[in-house]
């Protein structure tokens, strides 16, 4: 799990239930956007290790 994509999911969070909570809808948008960012940001770093992984293993053998 990257640092920055917990940082946006983190930071999404907040300015979503801060939108909820002052009925700001354009806020709380923008905190579900800001934590999809996040959540993609993982999962590309995800596929990132799966795939340097297989190439470190296909480079041992």
């Amino acid at each position: 799990m990257s640092v920055d994509g917990k940082k946006d999911q983190v930071k999404g969070k907040v300015n979503e239930e801060v939108g909820k909570a002052t009925g700001n809808d354009k806020q709380e948008l923008k905190g579900k956007i800001e934590g999809l960012v996040g959540k993609a940001k993982d999962k590309v770093d995800e596929v990132v290790d799966d795939v340097a992984k297989k190439i470190n293993k296909k480079d041992d053998e």
